[in-house]
């Protein structure tokens, strides 16, 4: 690939936005290990107030202030009580998935902002009933996937809408951990509804289809498997016997416009990883270094392979220097508030993480029907 073909994926790092010179009022449901990272970065604002905190376990929003150093917060023992309580501008919604259409619905009802953990939730029908409330709030509903503000991922849609792989008919993605069950929550499906599908499949998935502009799923062939989480050889016997969620999936998804995703993600397994992520279009093909959770960026460069004057050629897309960037949190919380004092689009909008979820209920459907089934979205 030529120099000049290069030169167009050279970018320097964009500084980040100052605050708005509006305050915020903001409420945090739900004071988990996530929510560290979202306390963290509104103390690190100037225009933030928390002011107050929702959980379901007594004491536990107390015990979160406390160590967090937050004064003057009033605590609630649900979302619901909180948002009837308290005129806020947005609230971060930390809790378990099984909880997250229910506390965005009712504090969208309610005229509050929402800035939504991911994964979205964990059905089709759950993610639909969020974006009607959203839609008939008028509010900013933006879903946190943070690795969108780092400038290297930035990097891979940046090439494919280029041009530069052409007609993009295929793409390879997934991957995961040779060990790395999560506790807690996570591992029950009355608490998280599905397990490294949900938890760090949502990532990989989000990356490529972002990259192509989120078509719409069509029809998904879905496996799961948990023989990791339930063995008592590689989970402790207190987490093996309430496993049940899946440890592993893997999809076979034909998109809007003729593209073809074939995907897999996994908490465990004996691999330290499924594969780089590929994107082959009719021009080119795009090398993605893989990562075990795609949470956050990548450390080695990308790779385009194509032909040019007869010859195949391979070119290396230098990694972008982010040291002297915010934290990708800090973007993804600061970009909401953003949007919610500028009038602006959600960064992360619904529109286009439904077909995320859409994709992740289908594995789970798919796989415990043992076929192949249709995606069914219903208007909004």
């Amino acid at each position: 690939m030529s120099d000049s073909v290069l030169s167009q994926f050279t970018q320097t790092v964009v500084e980040e936005k100052k605050a708005t010179g509006r305050r915020f009022k903001v409420g945090i449901i739900g004071t988990g290990w996530i929510a560290e990272s979202h306390i963290e970065t509104y103390k690190q604002m100037d225009d933030v107030d928390v002011v107050a905190m929702a959980d379901l376990i007594p004491g536990k929003a107390e015990a979160f202030a406390k160590r967090f150093g937050i004064e003057g917060c009033r605590f609630y023992p649900s979302h619901k009580e909180m948002i009837d309580a308290e005129e806020l501008d947005a609230v971060s919604v930390c809790t378990y998935n099984m909880t997250h259409a229910e506390c965005t619905i009712y504090a969208l009802e309610h005229g509050v902002n929402v800035l939504l953990e991911k994964p979205m939730c964990v059905t089709t029908e759950e993610a639909v009933a969020i974006c009607r409330a959203e839609k008939a709030s008028g509010k900013v509903l933006s879903i946190g996937f943070q690795p969108r503000f780092d400038a290297n991922m930035q990097m891979i849609k940046k090439i494919v809408q280029s041009g530069a792989l052409g007609e993009v008919y295929y793409i390879q993605t997934g991957g995961g951990r040779r060990r790395g069950i999560p506790n807690s929550t996570f591992i029950e499906k009355k608490t998280a509804g599905v397990g490294a599908l949900g938890d760090i499949g949502c990532y990989s998935l989000d990356v490529v289809l972002n990259a192509i502009g989120y078509p719409k799923p069509l029809t998904v062939t879905g496996y799961t498997s948990d023989f990791f989480g339930t063995s008592l050889e590689y989970s402790a016997p207190e987490n093996a016997c309430r496993f049940n969620v899946d440890d592993f999936a893997a999809g076979f998804i034909r998109l809007e416009g003729g593209v073809i995703l074939d995907f897999r993600i996994s908490w465990a397994m004996h691999m330290d990883t499924p594969g780089d992520t590929i994107i082959l279009g009719k021009k080119a093909g795009l090398r993605i270094p893989s990562t075990d959770c795609w949470n956050g960026t990548f450390d080695k460069p990308l790779k385009i392979y194509s032909d040019v004057g007869g010859r195949q050629v391979e070119t290396e897309i230098p990694l972008i220097d982010t040291r002297k960037q915010k934290g990708l949190f800090y973007q993804k919380i600061r970009s909401f508030l953003d949007a919610i004092a500028n009038g602006d689009p959600a960064p992360v909008p619904s529109s286009q993480i439904i077909y995320n979820q859409a994709i992740i209920d289908g594995i789970c459907k798919s796989a415990a029907l043992g076929r192949e089934i249709e995606i069914e979205i219903p208007e909004i």
